[in-house]
């Protein structure tokens, strides 16, 4: 069964950084497209960045330059890098999976349960 268990959020002040964690299990990191995505109460889920099975990534305009999404095969984890973070960063942070022929889709067909990140001083 697959599974994805996000960790690492928090509170963290403007201008800081934070590394999120999505543990995966039941399946190979390789032979998925890998996302983070993120939503605030009352406003659509977002795209902030992704990794296709081939390496290359993708990052919403805003997160390019600041976001940073890797994977660790060995250790089934898929990580999201946030530097310069802003108090418009505050959301729950998904991370999502797709077979690997769907790309970076905006419809990813297994997601974890979400960490919270709150940016503020």
């Amino acid at each position: 069964q697959l599974q994805l268990v996000e960790s690492g959020g928090g509170l963290v002040q403007p201008g800081g950084s934070l590394r999120l964690s999505c543990a995966a299990s039941g399946f190979t990191l390789d032979a998925y497209a890998l996302s983070w995505f993120r939503q605030v109460p009352g406003k659509e889920r977002e795209k902030v960045a992704c990794m296709n099975s081939d390496g290359s990534t993708d990052y919403v305009d805003h997160a390019s330059g600041r976001f940073t999404i890797s994977r660790d095969n060995a250790n089934d984890t898929i990580y999201l890098q946030m530097t310069g973070l802003k108090t418009e960063d505050t959301a729950v942070y998904y991370c999502a999976a797709a077979p690997y022929y769907y790309y970076c889709t905006n419809e990813p067909m297994y997601w974890g349960r979400g960490t919270q990140v709150t940016v503020s001083a």
